[in-house]
């Protein structure tokens, strides 16, 4: 009773504390206006840019929440602090817990529920990938004259031609098609035989890329080259979706240098590469400045989930991991840095999702979003640059009718509105409820990587009764996840399912085919890459009008 009346009382300050706002000034050198600001440039060719700023989104894979330096990690990540403290720490950002979901709803601007994209992730065989009828962010940009340029890692699906990162806004694209893969020889295996290259630019193989070279480093190279042979007159869109920190977990030995007191081998190697990862990053910013963007650009950093505690991540002090629905899967480390930011040095504890950047970002760039178009982002610009309230009051983190794995649930724990046997968790204001099975629940401190290897002597674990399949937490009181309190307040139990159940009548089916094994790379030059050929699809309709109009003749005659 002591503890939930001292969360009662956290809730009541939490909230008062959630009105305050941070109103710093912009300050300006002597003789400086915000015009002339905007208008340096520092390097060649760079002249006064226009209204519509250069954005370069760049999202890490699998960083864990502590896994910065401003989060208190042992691991250093000079640059990616810097950058933060010069700009705006989103401290109250959610993604998805996996790749593809966060993708998806990044490029899309819509949860899961409304692309079909509600379950797992698109494996490397499914004839599937981001539908075709969703307009994306690059497609947006492209209409008011933006250079769309994509590095990195897809994960949104290639089985058609028209799924790739070319077909649906992008100018170019250097990168993997995939989840994961070798860093250095970009080969990828999805089960035993069924292996294949992948690293691509535009939409053909890249073997003369295939130097052995480091993809962090290689990324970096290209993101670098791209910027250096485009007008910083012009408006331009990078996507830099790294494949960094996700496993396999390599890296070049001399990031080793600084790790080697970190006895867990996983912990050290995956120190080493977000190491590196650090330093690429550092490299992009430099590229900005010395090819005259960075004054009217707005770089936003984000990781796409949770830390993964058996690859080396670390989310503590968040309950659980990557693939979850506790806040260690779907709270991320996130920023903003630009010149064009009023409050620089802030930090934001509005609520932001993913999906916001869609809208964001569309109108930051004087763009149109149709009305057509059924958004879940909000545009949250005002919130990170002047401490603004956010238009955003909740979150559905998910439903995911195919993971039914919660044996006890029933609609009857759910008091007739929800089948708790069902995965799914929502937000609204302070509140988060979780149903079904929300994955992996322990909480992992830094000592839990303190041996040689996987050690979870060192774990947090929570104790439930046997067939519980509802959970309520006030994350603003308790944001990690330790008092349930949906047995205390039933009724907000009931308002948040009820929530849940109006946001599933709004969803699509699932999309999630079986595998198809004509993706099978030894059928494509030993390539990952589309194998669904349109003409074989025409072929085989104009087969089958043939041998029913041989039906109708033949019926005819019978008749006759």
């Amino acid at each position: 009773m002591l503890a939930l009346g001292l969360l009662a009382g956290l809730s009541v300050l939490s909230f008062l504390a959630y009105g305050y706002l941070s109103w710093d000034s912009l300050r300006l050198g002597p003789g400086e206006t915000e015009a002339t600001r905007k208008g340096l440039g520092e390097g060649p060719g760079a002249g006064d840019p226009g209204s519509q700023p250069h954005i370069v989104f760049i999202l890490a894979d699998d960083q864990g929440f502590r896994d910065v330096g401003y989060h208190g990690s042992e691991i250093r990540t000079p640059t990616l602090d810097k950058l933060a403290a010069e700009g705006v720490k989103l401290e109250n950002y959610y993604v998805q817990p996996m790749c593809t979901p966060s993708r998806s709803q990044f490029i899309t601007g819509k949860y899961q529920i409304h692309t079909g994209l509600q379950h797992s992730i698109i494996r490397p065989t499914q004839p599937n990938c981001l539908p075709l009828d969703n307009v994306t962010l690059p497609q947006k940009l492209k209409e008011v004259g933006y250079s769309t340029h994509m590095v990195g890692k897809w994960h949104l699906g290639f089985y058609r031609r028209e799924c790739m990162p070319t077909q649906r806004g992008f100018d170019t694209f250097f990168g993997s098609l995939l989840g994961s893969g070798d860093y250095y020889t970009h080969f990828k295996c999805d089960s035993p035989g069924i292996c294949g290259y992948d690293l691509y630019e535009n939409d053909n193989a890249a073997w003369d890329h295939d130097n052995g070279i480091y993809s962090t480093q290689m990324y970096t190279q290209k993101v670098q080259q791209i910027l250096a042979s485009h007008s910083p007159r012009k408006p331009i869109f990078l996507y830099i979706a790294y494949q960094a920190v996700h496993s396999p977990l390599q890296a070049p030995g001399k990031y080793f240098e600084h790790y080697r007191s970190i006895n867990n081998i996983n912990r050290r190697r995956y120190a080493a590469m977000l190491a590196c990862l650090d330093e690429a990053i550092n490299n992009v910013t430099l590229a900005l400045k010395k090819y005259g963007y960075y004054e009217n650009s707005i770089i936003i950093y984000s990781s796409d989930n949770g830390g993964q505690p058996m690859a080396g991540g670390s989310n503590w002090p968040l309950r659980g991991s990557k693939g979850t629905y506790w806040e260690g899967g779907i709270r991320a480390v996130g920023f903003v840095h630009s010149p064009l930011l009023k409050n620089k040095g802030s930090v934001c504890k509005e609520l932001v999702h993913i999906t916001d950047w869609f809208p964001t970002l569309i109108t930051l760039a004087e763009g149109q979003i149709d009305e057509d178009i059924q958004l879940d982002g909000y545009d949250i610009w005002e919130t990170i640059s002047e401490g603004r309230r956010s238009p955003r009051v909740d979150i559905l983190h998910n439903i995911d009718p195919i993971y039914t794995k919660a044996k006890n649930g029933s609609w009857a724990a759910g008091y007739g509105i929800w089948n708790t046997a069902i995965q799914s968790a929502i937000r609204v204001n302070h509140w988060k409820l979780l149903t079904g099975n929300p994955g992996y629940s322990d909480w992992v401190p830094p000592q839990a990587f303190s041996n040689a290897g996987p050690n979870r002597w060192h774990n947090e674990r929570v104790s439930w009764s046997a067939g519980k399949t509802v959970w309520l937490f006030n994350i603003t009181a308790d944001p990690y996840e330790r008092v349930d309190l949906s047995a205390r307040y039933p009724d907000v139990v009931k308002q948040l399912l009820r929530r849940l159940s109006q946001f599933n009548k709004t969803a699509v089916p699932v999309r999630y085919p079986p595998k198809d094994p004509r993706s099978n790379p030894k059928l494509n030059g030993g390539v990952w890459g589309p194998w669904f050929k349109e003409d074989e699809k025409k072929k085989k309709s104009d087969k089958s009008k043939g041998a029913n109009k041989q039906k109708k003749s033949k019926n005819k005659k019978k008749a006759n």
